[in-house]
């Protein structure tokens, strides 16, 4: 039987946990494992496996993010990721206690857990047993993919971000952000968030219409992206023009830019927006499976 106690947990040290359960920091020799696991779901562990595509290593980044791993006789079950935010991999919400003691004995503070529904909210259940208390819970966030072209025209002014619009661009994603979580991606500095935008510009994963007025009218990203799966996040239309049925042309034309890089598209969303569930569906998204953000 899988013990639910961690190797440096007091019960653990007395001789409590069976012999083959561990609970630790993943190195560059964990990566095929790793990877391995997360190709289990290529849609809904597309975070990880991008950034495994991105460094080619689970070791901790030089920003101090680290995976968590959950071993059995050498044999990794499950995974999480733990920087900015947190992240399950494949992880049975059994689990769960042993990884939140893990996270939370790194001292790194989190400002989400978001994943497949089981498992983060088994995470929080976990987390705020140990004093690390929420402030909002997405308890239901369908999970939506299209797999072929998009069932409705594409509004062909959608294009890649430029940098000539960076100053136009990051507005537009700050207030998304906000509108999203609540306060400003700026609170604790604009340096690093203006650096995410632009390095999403650079990697032509931004994609944006500024129309002849210098205005961003509608703007997303491919947020993850691997050969098989793109992740679209950070949908934002300009509140001067919500409302005119622009929005399934505009979802349309990320559907067919994110083609370009991987056959499947996915995204998700709160399961309270209906308007937009229901612009997803027009455009051809069909319900996969079911997020779940929790914002700390």
């Amino acid at each position: 039987m899988l013990s639910r106690v961690a190797p440096w947990l007091a019960s653990h040290k007395e001789g409590a946990a069976p012999e083959g359960l561990v609970v630790r920091s993943l190195s560059g020799a964990d990566t095929p494992a790793l990877r391995r696991l997360a190709e289990q779901d290529p849609v809904a562990n597309v975070f990880m496996l991008a950034h495994l595509k991105a460094v080619g290593s689970a070791a901790p980044t030089t920003g101090g993010a680290t995976v968590f791993g959950v071993f059995d006789d050498g044999v990794l079950l499950g995974a999480c990721w733990a920087g900015a935010n947190l992240v399950p991999v494949e992880l049975d919400p059994e689990f769960a206690g042993v990884v939140a003691e893990a996270a939370s004995a790194s001292g790194r503070r989190f400002a989400s857990a978001f994943g497949p529904a089981d498992a983060v909210l088994a995470l929080h259940t976990e987390l705020a047993a140990l004093g690390h208390a929420a402030h909002e819970v997405r308890d239901e966030q369908p999970l939506m993919t299209i797999c072929g072209p998009p069932e409705v025209t594409p509004n062909s002014h959608l294009e890649l971000g430029r940098l000539a619009d960076f100053e136009r661009i990051l507005p537009a994603c700050a207030a998304m952000f906000e509108e999203e979580v609540g306060y400003s991606p700026f609170l604790g500095g604009k340096e690093f968030y203006s650096r995410r935008v632009e390095g999403l510009i650079r990697q032509g994963h931004s994609l944006a219409h500024v129309n002849d007025s210098g205005e961003v009218v509608f703007k997303a990203e491919l947020g993850a992206v691997t050969a098989e799966v793109t992740q679209i996040q950070g949908v934002w239309m300009n509140p001067e023009y919500r409302g005119q049925g622009l929005s399934a042309g505009y979802m349309a034309a990320v559907v067919e830019k994110a083609r370009a890089l991987a056959p499947v598209t996915s995204l998700y969303v709160n399961g309270f927006n209906l308007r937009a569930r229901s612009t997803y569906e027009r455009v051809g998204f069909s319900q996969v499976g079911t997020f779940a953000t929790v914002l700390f």
